[in-house]
């Protein structure tokens, strides 16, 4: 007994460390990255470098604005969640509700595989498909707004398949057979009972699916045009966030380098308040299934 308890208070500390080296890490580089970039804000008014658009940061007389990347991050993430959301939810609905148990297999493959694949390899296949399909169908360069939010939407999939699916079988049976047993068809259940009732956790997939989406580099870097200007439409080249930080880290000094990081400070808040807004989403989504539960 007393060995037992030993090896279980070892394992218990363990598992107490690895917790605790997560929260120091993430309180680390919340640090590092507020230090390297809350010093442009004593050269740079907040509202200056928030709402000016003017980003030149080489100039004589440099300008430092990132609103044109804001508008960016977001009309690429908002397109892309157009696109992603109607799929995946049906996706997930199809899985959770409809499928039989061969199908099922065969998309939760599929649907793995797609979430394991890299993001430059979704970059070729924007270079090589998507942006000659926007081409041919819309004209101009093919690198756009439109073209980013596509790769996006195929890489935000999974997750919202995968939460969607997983909040439907959470749902207590009672309520299905309840419906059921009211007269209701399978598919009056699944719009008006089901749905609703996992509706929490189905928010919280596509907040997931939007912070994957808006923290993506890569592939919107290959096919979104990377152009430091104001979006001007569905086709115009387009620069986020992410992009503009890894576009200039490789060459950036000085306060153009500390902007940088200004930029990450940003883009941190953004992917702060979105996981804050899935942990409310899944809390009332608990108590939602509880409360049902007990009825």
């Amino acid at each position: 007994m007393r060995r037992r308890k030993i090896l279980e208070g070892a394992v218990e500390a363990t598992l107490f460390a690895a917790a605790l080296l997560s929260v120091v890490t993430v309180v680390f580089i919340t640090a590092f990255l507020f230090q390297r970039g809350s010093p442009l804000f004593e050269k740079v008014p907040v509202l200056e470098f928030l709402f000016s658009s003017r980003w030149e940061p080489t100039a004589e007389n440099p300008g430092y604005g990132i609103l044109s990347f804001i508008l960016g991050s977001f009309l690429v993430t908002g397109l892309a969640l157009l696109i992603a959301v109607p799929a995946g939810l049906a996706v997930g609905i199809y899985l959770a509700e409809l499928s039989d148990g061969r199908s099922a297999r065969f998309i939760r493959s599929a649907v793995e595989l797609l979430a394991g694949i890299p993001s430059v390899v979704y970059g070729l296949f924007g270079i090589a498909v998507i942006s000659a399909v926007s081409r041919t169908l819309f004209g101009g360069s093919g690198y756009g707004a439109l073209s980013a939010a596509m790769i996006l939407a195929i890489m935000t999939l999974p997750t919202i398949i995968s939460v969607t699916e997983v909040s439907l079988r959470a749902i207590p049976r009672e309520l299905k057979e309840g419906s059921l047993a009211l007269g209701a068809t399978h598919w009056q259940t699944i719009t008006r009972v089901l749905v609703p009732a996992a509706r929490s956790g189905i928010l919280a997939g596509v907040i997931l699916g939007m912070g994957r989406a808006i923290g993506e580099t890569m592939a919107v870097l290959m096919v979104g045009g990377n152009a430091p200007i104001m979006p001007s439409g569905l086709n115009g080249m387009v620069r986020t966030l992410t992009m503009n930080i890894i576009t200039d880290m490789s060459y950036a000094t000085g306060d153009h380098l500390t902007s940088l990081f200004a930029t990450g400070m940003v883009l941190f808040a953004f992917i702060l308040v979105l996981n804050l807004v899935v942990q409310l989403a899944l809390k009332k989504s608990i108590s939602d299934l509880e409360g049902k539960s007990g009825e």
